[in-house]
């Protein structure tokens, strides 16, 4: 038997944080998945702690602050992607208003870090996120194209073969097949 799972991630990695920082009895804030503001000095043993438990899970608590300036502004590109009301914002702009700095320092920090432009990487996640919605969702090319802010399907489409190799509609035929296939064979 097969199972198909669909989770969401940010939930998932909230639950896991909570469930971590509550064992050790640490005050804390979560700003985002990738940000967890703890109100008190941690012990060394509970810092220990916290980072063998995060290591089984492969989470790394980052302390160089150029990969948590990379960490927080891939965060904040997801954020605006999801979110419908924040699309239509220019990428620069919602990220210098969001992190606190100047573009240019963002995508100079970021292509340092990543080998890849800030724009580069949006597109990428903008490309997973049709997949996503394309393989879970009813959603038609033209409500993704909408909903993810591209001034039209043909953009949305020539966007996602560019990247992929394949058309949006020939990707969704792939992936049905694929499920049939492995239902038929679980």
């Amino acid at each position: 038997m097969t199972l198909f799972v669909k989770y969401d991630f940010d939930k998932l990695c909230t639950a896991f944080l909570k469930e971590h920082l509550n064992a050790l009895d640490i005050s804390y804030t979560i700003n985002s998945i990738n940000e967890v503001e703890i109100s008190e000095e941690l012990p060394e043993h509970k810092q220990e702690f916290l980072e063998d438990a995060f290591k089984k899970y492969g989470i790394e608590i980052i302390t160089n602050q150029k990969s948590n300036l990379v960490e927080r502004i891939k965060s904040s590109i997801d954020k605006m992607l999801r979110d419908n009301s924040k699309s239509a914002s220019k990428l620069s702009t919602y990220l210098s208003e969001n992190l606190n700095y100047s573009y240019t320092h963002l995508s100079t920090v970021f292509s340092e870090s990543t080998y890849t432009s800030i724009e580069n990487y949006a597109i990428l996640r903008k490309v997973d996120i049709v997949k996503e919605y394309l393989c879970n969702t009813d959603l038609t090319l033209t409500e993704i194209a909408f909903q993810l802010n591209y001034s039209s399907v043909a953009h949305l489409s020539g966007q996602f073969k560019k990247v992929t190799g394949l058309t949006p509609t020939t990707f969704q035929h792939i992936m049905i097949n694929k499920k049939k296939y492995e239902l038929k064979v679980g």
